[in-house]
């Protein structure tokens, strides 16, 4: 009777699983095509002017581009590879993951709807911080440039 629970069990959980695969598979090709898009129009310099290698302005710029943005995890590993190949450093690609899924401008206006708007705007600012924090703290603990 137990095997017989442990195979539905299993069932269940490889038909959520690929419903899950099903429901992010759309997300995931957008995702590669506004990429491909964005290589296709963004000089390969302009990662470089903008992204310098300084210690302090390249976590800020990828925080800021993270909080913009705003995205779930599995997306923000695509984007976050594709910089890497451009040649952008790791405290901008985690800075920007980091805040990527943490702080949400977008969402800023309902989430103060639902939660508050101070409440709303403490939470973004200190995700927004903690992230270029987080971001040198990895790379010196890591030590990947």
């Amino acid at each position: 009777m137990v095997k017989k629970r442990d195979e539905n069990a299993q069932k269940e959980a490889f038909f959520n699983t690929t419903r899950a695969f099903k429901k992010s598979l759309p997300i995931l090709m957008g995702v590669l095509m506004l990429l491909a898009l964005a290589d296709a129009l963004i000089p390969k310099q302009a990662y470089r002017l903008i992204f310098s290698g300084n210690w302090f302005f390249d976590p800020l710029v990828g925080a800021a581009v993270g909080s913009i943005s705003g995205g779930n995890p599995l997306t923000s590993y695509v984007i976050g590879g594709e910089l890497r190949h451009e040649g952008v450093s790791m405290m901008a690609i985690t800075a920007f993951i980091v805040s990527w899924v943490t702080v949400g401008i977008i969402q800023l206006p309902a989430e103060g709807l639902m939660l508050g708007k101070r409440f709303a705007i403490v939470r973004n600012a200190v995700s927004f911080c903690a992230s270029i924090g987080i971001a040198i703290f990895a790379v010196l603990t890591i030590g990947i440039k």
